[in-house]
């Protein structure tokens, strides 16, 4: 599909939250914060990873539920999209792969007509040790993970989506650069401890190298008493300039965004006319 880009300005948002095991609160709380994106004026907005529920004993339940577009949690967000009129990237729900019992981490893709696109699973997991209170993560242990990227076409400009943990990898924004991404989301549930050390410079590497907007979506905040997120959610400019940032709580990081802006960042430095096959 090939939807002609607007190179006027658009407007991104991101939504920052701290989700909990309930997932009626958690509904809640992202519906306040999309009603202010919207008014803002956004035109794309992001939810973070897990906005419904982090709670790893309620996904295979969760999971199971999703398997269909008839999922509670795929009718809402097609129901938010459709209602506020924007497109929606829909941070990550799990959904079950029955034979093994498993769940992917899937990001949900809406038209600002309420149509579900397609979707992204998360491709790299998070296994990995952290002198944190929760110290040691396998996401492996009860997700799968997925094995392609993906694009969206839309009249704001081809959006690539990734999530959390594939922030780390820079190959994957290279091939979405190269498929045509104007802007890279970012859906995160970032911890606090990775945060502070990586999140914004990584993100900002990703926008520079790449030249394309970066919209960021983080948890922020305690869960439980061994999981902390870092807020700070972001959007970064294909220059790798900060547009506007959340750091802390629940709220929305929300810009303008200018593709003609980076159409001409693109045109003075080509690099990707410039990358070399060694």
């Amino acid at each position: 599909m090939t939807i002609k880009r607007n190179l006027s300005l658009a407007k991104l948002a991101a939504v920052q939250i701290t989700t909990g095991p309930n997932i009626e609160i958690n509904l809640r709380a992202v519906e306040q914060q999309l009603i202010k994106a919207v008014n803002a004026g956004a035109n794309i907005i992001a939810l973070p990873e897990v906005f419904a529920c982090y709670d790893s004993q309620q996904y295979q339940a969760i999971g199971r539920e999703e398997i269909t577009a008839a999922g509670r949690l795929r009718k809402q967000m097609a129901s938010w999209a459709q209602g506020y009129r924007v497109y929606l990237i829909g941070g990550t729900i799990p959904v079950l792969e029955p034979i093994s019992q498993k769940v992917y981490p899937r990001c949900y893709f809406y038209n600002d007509e309420g149509d579900e696109l397609g979707y992204y699973d998360k491709l790299h997991l998070f296994d990995v040790d952290i002198d944190d209170a929760h110290s040691r993560y396998r996401e492996s242990d009860a997700f799968l993970s997925g094995d392609e990227i993906k694009l969206f076409p839309t009249r704001y400009g081809n959006i690539g989506l990734t999530i959390c943990y594939d922030l780390r990898f820079p190959y994957l924004y290279e091939k979405l650069r190269k498929a045509g991404a104007d802007i890279i989301s970012v859906v995160a549930a970032f911890t606090a401890k990775t945060g502070k050390a990586h999140w914004q410079t990584l993100l900002q590497a990703r926008a520079i190298e790449q030249q394309c907007f970066i919209l960021a979506a983080n948890q922020w905040g305690r869960h439980d008493p061994k999981r902390s997120t870092y807020g700070h959610s972001m959007i970064v400019s294909p220059w790798g300039e900060v547009l506007d940032q959340l750091p802390e709580g629940e709220g929305i990081a929300c810009a303008e965004i200018d593709l003609a802006e980076m159409e001409k960042i693109r045109r003075e430095m080509p690099l990707i006319n410039h990358q070399r096959n060694l």
